[in-house]
Formats: structure tokens, C-alpha cells, sequence
């Protein structure tokens, strides 16, 4: 059961996560499962204090949740710092075409699992198409994009961007993604 205007903010990382009453480690801990919903309401130090979506609450080592990215841009809002998409798209359709050639020779048995590890090292991409909206991962800059057609802007990133995505006209954005309305 969901509580009521329960919207979360964050999961558990995929390791799972003890959880305490109290922000006390030498208490008993709750394990608390991998990528479970939860909604940051407070901190003391590196303690969290979340709540799960049944209304229960504990403390947790809050540098170990992973934020939830919020709602892309607004669909027909003028993009800030945007920039043509159709580069990434290749660069994203190129990493995919490698890695399907990679598994296509290992299928037919001309190519090994180590080889196929070999020429698979370092290949990086994500796409996620939803009828007009595109969201691309840039390994080039380790950030994510959105696109709703003819522009791009940056969603998501892991740390700084690089000077190079800068220069094409993209801002730095921090690891929790901008709202829609460009706070």
C-alpha cells in the first residue's frame, strides 16, 4: 500500500542497504531491498532519513542513495543550451552496430568469449525512445540527454561535463537533473 502523496526521491542502491531506527549503527539494522523506492526527508551528517511508499521510516547512509531523476523538459518549451542530437544519435547507432556484429560472430561461432569480451571492452550506450521523446546516453561526456525531435539537452550527469560539452553549447548539470521549469 502507497502512502498518499508518497513521491520518491530516490532508490536503494542495487546492493541493497541496512536501514536503522536510529541514525546509530551499532543498533540493529533492516536490510532494505536493491532499487526499492524511497522518498529522502532529511539529513543529519551523512544520515538519511527516508520514507518507503507503506509509510515506514528508518535512517540510512545517505550518500548511498541514487537520486531519482525528475520529468524531462516540457515538450515545446525552447531548450536552454541546446544542441543538434543527430552526432550522438551516431555515435549511439555506431556503438550499437559494433556490438551487434560482435554478437552476431560469436553466435555463428566465428568468434570466441574472450574475443567477444575484447572487442566489446569500452562499447557504452543507452537509448530509450517514447514516441517524441529520446533519452541518449553520451559515454563520450557521461551524461544523459533528452531530445524531442530537433534539439538536445543534457538530462542527467554523472560529474562535470568535459570542455568539450561546454563548447557545443551544453551546460554542466549535477548528478540530480534539472526541472522542467530550468531550476
Amino acid at each position: 500500500m502507497t502512502t498518499r502523496g508518497f513521491h520518491p526521491t530516490h532508490v536503494v542502491p542495487r546492493e541493497g542497504l541496512p536501514a536503522f531506527q536510529t541514525p546509530d549503527p551499532s543498533r540493529p539494522a533492516t536490510p532494505l531491498d536493491p532499487l526499492l523506492p524511497v522518498q529522502l526527508v532529511g539529513r543529519r551528517g551523512d544520515w538519511g532519513r527516508i520514507v518507503c511508499a507503506n509509510g515506514w521510516s528508518a535512517w540510512v547512509d545517505g550518500r548511498l542513495l541514487v537520486a531519482v531523476p525528475q520529468a524531462p523538459p516540457r515538450a515545446g518549451a525552447p531548450p536552454a543550451g541546446a544542441a543538434d542530437p543527430r552526432p550522438l544519435l551516431a555515435r549511439a547507432e555506431e556503438a550499437l552496430a559494433r556490438y551487434r556484429a560482435a554478437a552476431e560472430e560469436l553466435a555463428a561461432g566465428r568468434l570466441d568469449a574472450e574475443s567477444f569480451g575484447e572487442r566489446t571492452r569500452g562499447l557504452r550506450t543507452g537509448v530509450v525512445v517514447d514516441g517524441e521523446s529520446l533519452w541518449v546516453y553520451d559515454a563520450e561526456h557521461e551524461r544523459w540527454a533528452y531530445c524531442e525531435g530537433a534539439r538536445l539537452t543534457t538530462y542527467a550527469a554523472t560529474g562535470q561535463l568535459s570542455a568539450g560539452a561546454e563548447n557545443e553549447g551544453r551546460q554542466p548539470t549535477p548528478l540530480v537533473p534539472r526541472t522542467p521549469d530550468g531550476r
